[in-house]
């Protein structure tokens, strides 16, 4: 087996969460490290000296559980394998595969002794059913595949700068990572091999689209569109203009679907003055940077935008909900809020230019409050200008 790359926020979730009375849900697009998290998880119970009888783990992609497709077929596996007086932890991947799991993951759930773990690859996990009958007896975590941390981790050998220009180029899917990364023509060919499972699987077949020509080329613009300002009218405007004929309707149907598929997530404007979301022209950012260098030319892989997309992910990993805000006439790239707390944050390659700081800083000084405030950079420098802190980014995602 290879070497397993810790994966700490994901794990201590788990952790965390062991023996409660609810279903750890975890979710996040396919080849993000879902099935290697429960893994991790295992190895950590074992090691809390949990004997090997006492946990199932079924990956219902295996094709050697075809037969527990059905909800029936798959109650009646796991009521088999309960072990009796004492806690079961009970571990299905990919549970979406099996017809009316809800019923069989439900009845499971309620039994003594018994701990329920869960993975998919599409929202409509916790749409359906399943919120129906388990409102307020699930948990979800949200997984994403490697941070800069983690990609570091198993890139130690590399100079810090050199491997964050590497996490740029490649991205940080864990097959890429942690096997392929040094062969960039078999991790091109991963890569397109992911980007067609996620369209064909779980965008096209699960929402009934069957113009995946048409899908593409929606996911062509919003990678080239990234960190920009847009909207669906945008989109069906740019998609008219080359001749095809489509309806904004349409266009939203598409887009929501890819979101569902958490390859692309969709950001609000907030009003930080009249403290509202505004509902017009968010921003969309993509689950990995590897994967949108792989849809597009060099050309417009632009490292301004990359950065800004890596660091809207990373606040997501460490628990923020994220929006983009705007301060009078000015944007804020992102605005973090966890619990009762905020921060702000710009995000630019470079600030040593006089004007571009400038630039970068007057947003944030429109800000009328006392929370936190950084500029994210790639200078080699930390600097304070009136409470505002510039931070070379790499540092700030090795924190």
């Amino acid at each position: 087996m290879d070497k397993l790359i810790p994966r700490p926020y994901f794990l201590n979730n788990l952790i965390r969460f062991r023996e409660a009375d609810v279903i750890k849900v975890v979710t996040g697009v396919r080849r993000s490290g879902k099935s290697t998290l429960f893994e991790l998880y295992i190895e950590y119970l074992k090691s809390e000296g949990v004997d090997e009888s006492r946990i199932i783990h079924v990956n219902l992609e295996d094709i050697g559980m075809e037969h527990l497709h059905g909800y029936k077929a798959l109650h009646d596996f796991l009521i088999s394998k309960l072990h009796s007086g004492k806690m079961t932890y009970i571990f299905i991947d990919e549970v979406g595969r099996c017809a009316e799991f809800e019923k069989a993951v439900d009845s499971i759930y309620i039994r003594k002794n018994t701990d329920v773990y869960i993975t998919g690859s599409n929202a409509d996990l916790l749409s359906g059913e399943l919120a129906t009958l388990l409102s307020g007896r699930y948990i979800e975590i949200k997984m994403l595949p490697f941070s800069f941390a983690e990609f570091y981790e198993a890139n130690k050998n590399e100079d810090k700068n050199a491997a964050f220009m590497d996490y740029l180029n490649i991205g940080s899917f864990p097959v890429v990572v942690t096997r392929l990364g040094s062969d960039m023509e078999l991790a091109d060919q991963y890569l397109e091999g992911i980007y067609n499972t996620i369209i064909i699987k779980d965008v096209a077949s699960r929402k009934g689209i069957g113009d995946v020509g048409l899908l593409k080329n929606i996911v062509k613009y919003l990678c080239g569109n990234i960190g920009s300002p847009i909207s669906t009218a945008n989109i069906t405007g740019y998609i008219n203009s080359t001749g095809r004929k489509i309806t904004q309707k349409t266009v939203d149907k598409y887009v929501k679907a890819l979101e569902d598929s958490f390859l692309f997530y969709s950001v609000d404007r907030y009003d930080i003055k009249g403290k509202n979301l505004l509902k017009t022209l968010g921003k969309y950012y993509i689950v990995d940077t590897g994967l949108r260098n792989h849809l597009l030319s060099s050309s417009n892989s632009d490292v301004g935008h990359q950065i800004e997309n890596i660091v809207f992910l990373e606040l997501v990993r460490r628990g923020y909900r994220v929006n983009v805000g705007k301060a009078g006439d000015k944007e804020i790239d992102f605005v973090a809020t966890k619990q009762n707390a905020r921060e702000y944050y710009q995000v630019s390659i470079s600030a040593l230019d006089e004007s571009v700081s400038e630039r970068e800083l007057a947003p944030l000084r429109k800000v009328g409050d006392n929370y936190p405030k950084y500029l994210l950079t790639l200078d080699f420098i930390t600097s304070d200008y009136d409470g505002i802190k510039q931070i070379n980014l790499i540092d700030w995602l090795l924190e």
